[in-house]
């Protein structure tokens, strides 16, 4: 793709431009045949694959959850070209996971696995389930079980009120333990390691980039590389791959090791990294603004 002249190289992964369309925001920053506002929408349904290409065998670079807003740049054969609201990750999804406009959620899901139920009966099949994190608007909270404004039922304790963050994103990835290793997965059906991290963060109300090369250049405040230093809560970056220390001498990771989320001594891992060729890079302490901490 040609870029304007003397401007710095942007990142693809969260910047929409390609030769022909990009967004209108980087004009005068790259050249393309026309540039556009874009439009709101959602995801409907289930989880979606966000992909590289508009091909289902398209590599998966991420994965937006039930209810989360992305600005619509393109559509046409079936396939949208999407910039994800709550990362800045551009990329494509199938046109049918879309209904249109943003919806201001309320809560979040806060149990690993929620089941939207069609009554609040219990006895019906399932509409959908929600992972960790997916966002909800809540139209009555006022019972055992909370309405949503889409329609369904959800066990009012899977949920939480979206401005009442957790204080502890170890607690938060432990709920994952045992979920698959799923590339550019963030839970849904499975999660790779820096998906982990990002809905984990979440979780606390900490926002953060998608990859882990992001996000160790931005979380949080460095930490020294002595292992003496590290506490509760810091992220341990090696090349491609994050950790998470639970200042227990431990860590929790999703990895291709056992294609699982696991907890394991952290030595262990580490020495298994570097005996890898993979050294740590960085280690970085997320921040906690509002009330409560992790370590």
């Amino acid at each position: 793709m040609s870029m304007a002249e003397d401007s710095p190289a942007l990142d693809w992964r969260l910047h929409a431009f390609r030769p022909d369309l990009a967004d209108v925001r980087l004009q005068g920053r790259v050249t393309a045949e026309r540039f556009a506002e874009g439009r709101p929408a959602r995801i409907a349904g289930a989880a979606e694959p966000l992909l590289r290409r508009p091909d289902p065998l398209a590599p998966m670079d991420s994965q937006l959850l039930p209810g989360e807003a992305v600005t619509v740049f393109d559509e046409g054969g079936g396939w949208a070209w999407v910039q994800c609201r709550h990362d800045g990750y551009v990329g494509y999804i199938r046109s049918g996971a879309l209904v249109g406009g943003w919806q201001q959620p309320t809560h979040t899901v806060a149990a690993r696995q929620a089941v939207v139920l069609p009554d609040a009966r219990q006895e019906c099949a399932p509409m959908a389930y929600l992972s960790l994190g997916t966002p909800v608007t809540v139209a009555d909270d006022g019972g055992r079980f909370a309405v949503l404004a889409d329609g369904g039922y959800v066990f009012a304790g899977h949920l939480r009120p979206i401005d009442e963050p957790e204080a502890d994103w170890v607690d938060a990835a432990r709920r994952l333990m045992g979920l698959p290793y799923l590339w550019g997965g963030r839970g849904a059906g499975g999660v790779d390691c820096s998906g982990l991290v990002q809905v984990a963060l979440a979780a606390c109300g900490i926002a953060c980039l998608r990859d882990s090369d992001q996000q160790a250049a931005g979380i949080g405040a460095p930490v020294p590389p002595e292992p003496s230093a590290w506490q509760r809560g810091d992220l341990i970056y090696v090349k491609g791959h994050v950790v998470i220390d639970t200042g227990e001498g431990t860590v929790v990771h999703a990895t291709g090791y056992t294609w699982s989320v696991i907890e394991e001594p952290r030595g262990q891992c580490l020495d298994r990294l570097a005996g890898l060729g993979l050294p740590v890079t960085a280690v970085r302490r997320p921040r906690l603004d509002h009330g409560g901490g992790s370590g």
